[in-house]
């Protein structure tokens, strides 16, 4: 007999199968881990019955966040194949791109997206397409007219779990391949530092087609038998009510800087007390030190922590202990993590130096879906080259500056974005900013401050260049301003700067 050393569900079920495994809370269903295992042993005998699914098969899933993203990922684990979530809120001429280079067997989709899947079938030759609909849902109706008692399929580290679909932000979109020992070292890595546990409750707001929706800390919460509770998609009110909502008892939430900015400009976040039991964490962009004394003045301490698509989520994580003392820092690499911070010249930085972040870990990709030319100029020597520039100080911590890409060079001088933004965040008029850098006749680029407003607040230039004056080294200083209602986000809330390049970026 087998053993399904991959199917946490199955287990939970035998051991806690009362417990409650998960919460859809725009329709409020739960499951229990019993219930849970029974709706995954029957989707996977209707996928692999109905639409031929077996070992390596995709199953492409183009929906809003919800609990049936979990079961189909599982019933992908008992069959051997290969779970592929879609950001839908891309085109589908993006979405065309992706849908072909994956080939998946069959797709599930929202009505919110079904003129969309029936193109992209054709356009593609999809076999077998699903709905999600509230009523006579196909998907529902999978798991009711199915047999059950679908064998589990033997599986290694080194097979493929998951692939994640990079942003694309250059280029066409890369799939990042996740294997099954990817994942189970990256909740190893957790276990420690995050403190999860089979007690955990995660809130999960960022979406399910990301790397942070699965598995920060959606999968390691299952992984040890505890409780995740899915929004659909974040929802700032929602989000804040339940981080203070004892009953809920959230304990692990992680959100990126505007899903934490958001929620601060709630009128109720000055009457918020949070759950005792919180751990909140900050990933996916640097972070604004004003926002972090915001968080932590209203009786949370926020926990940077960094990761990215390709290590399966977090490789650098705070000490709760040291979000205080450390402020500003993402923490030290996780405990099967090897990192080092290199030079241009591919040397090694020094300490307080920036260079950028590369990466050597079992949670690391092994490359990406069909694309051996893009595997092999991520990697160097075995080291993941991540494109993010960080430096280390003396303790050992790391400071995440900017992406690497983003940094631009005015009179010779390189200035990293984030920095500058850093201290325009000290300005309490101001709601969003992004630094980007522009041509310049002189000094070759210089900074363009693009800004957002609270509403009802006013801000001059002038303002802005006094204040860069008094706190800023001059080349660092953003050389002209563009007011914007707000600025535009991908779907992980992080401002997308080829987008305010290609509308702000001339002379």
């Amino acid at each position: 007999m087998t053993v399904p050393t991959y199917d946490w569900i199955a287990h939970h079920a035998s051991i806690r199968g009362d417990n409650i495994a998960m919460e859809d809370l725009v329709t409020a269903r739960s499951f229990t881990y019993r219930e849970f295992d029974q709706r995954v042993d029957r989707l996977a005998s209707g996928l692999r019955d109905r639409f031929g699914v077996g070992r390596g098969d995709r199953v492409a899933v183009l929906a809003h966040n919800s609990t049936d993203h979990f079961e189909l990922q599982f019933a992908c684990v008992r069959l051997g194949a290969v779970f592929a979530p879609f950001n839908w809120r891309l085109t589908v001429p993006e979405l065309r791109f992706i849908v072909g280079d994956c080939e998946p067997t069959v797709m599930f989709y929202d009505p919110d997206f079904g003129d969309a899947a029936l193109e992209l079938a054709d356009a593609c030759r999809v076999r077998h397409l699903c709905g999600r609909e509230p009523a006579n849902s196909g998907y529902e109706s999978l798991i009711a007219e199915a047999s059950g008692g679908a064998t589990p399929e033997p599986l290694t580290h080194g097979d493929i779990a998951t692939i994640l679909y990079t942003s694309g932000t250059t280029g066409h979109p890369k799939g990042a391949i996740i294997t099954h020992g990817m994942r189970f070292w990256q909740i190893v890595n957790l276990t420690g530092p995050c403190r999860v546990t089979a007690d955990s409750t995660c809130l999960t707001a960022f979406p399910l087609f990301h790397v942070g929706g699965l598995d920060v800390y959606a999968n390691p919460v299952f992984h040890y038998g505890g409780k995740v509770l899915v929004e659909r998609a974040y929802d700032p009110a929602l989000t804040l009510r339940l981080l203070t909502d004892t009953e809920a008892n959230v304990t692990h939430f992680i959100g990126a800087p505007a899903h934490f900015q958001f929620m601060a400009q709630l009128p109720q976040f000055a009457a918020a007390r949070f759950n005792p039991n919180l751990l909140a964490y900050v990933a996916a962009a640097p972070v604004s030190l004003p926002l972090l004394q915001q968080w932590q003045a209203q009786g949370l301490d926020l926990i940077q922590v960094y990761g990215m698509t390709e290590t399966c989520g977090i490789v650098v994580s705070m000490e709760p202990g040291d979000a205080i003392s450390k402020a500003g820092s993402a923490g030290k690499p996780c405990l099967h993590v090897a990192m080092r911070l290199v030079r241009a010249d591919g040397t090694d930085a020094s300490t307080d130096e920036i260079g950028e972040i590369w990466v050597k870990s079992p949670s690391v990709t092994p490359g990406y879906w069909k694309r051996p030319d893009a595997s092999a100029v991520t990697f160097a020597d075995g080291w993941l080259c991540t494109g993010d520039a960080a430096l280390k100080d003396k303790d050992g911590f790391y400071y995440i500056v900017d992406r690497w890409k983003d940094m631009y060079i005015s009179g010779g001088e390189n200035v990293y974005p984030a920095e500058v933004e850093d201290v325009l965040y000290q300005l309490p008029a101001i709601a969003e900013v992004a630094v980007i850098g522009v041509p310049d006749e002189r000094w070759g680029e210089v900074g363009r401050a693009i800004i957002a407003l609270r509403s009802g607040e006013t801000l001059t230039e002038m303002e802005i260049f006094a204040h860069c004056g008094a706190n800023l080294a001059r080349y660092k200083h953003p050389r002209s301003i563009q007011f914007v209602e707000a600025l535009p986000r991908n779907a992980t809330g992080k401002v997308h700067k080829p987008t305010l390049r290609q509308q702000f970026g001339a002379a």
